[in-house]
């Protein structure tokens, strides 16, 4: 192999090490939004529970005053 040959091959491998640090680093912050997203979810799905049994509620309660 010429030098030239492995200077372009140690360059290449370079530039391959430099994108899996960053897809790495977008990974783990891709995971951690998830996590957030899939809390949030849970969130608004308890407060739309919440909610709608509330309403059932009131909607009882006026029907009974009828």
């Amino acid at each position: 192999m010429e030098n030239s040959e492995i200077s372009q091959l140690e360059g290449r491998v370079d530039q391959l090490l430099k994108r899996f640090q960053q897809l790495q680093q977008e990974n783990r912050s891709l995971k951690l939004k998830q996590d957030e997203l899939i809390a949030d979810r849970a969130r608004l799905l308890e407060k739309n529970k919440l909610a709608t049994e509330k309403i059932e509620s009131i909607v009882s309660r006026l029907k009974s005053m009828e």
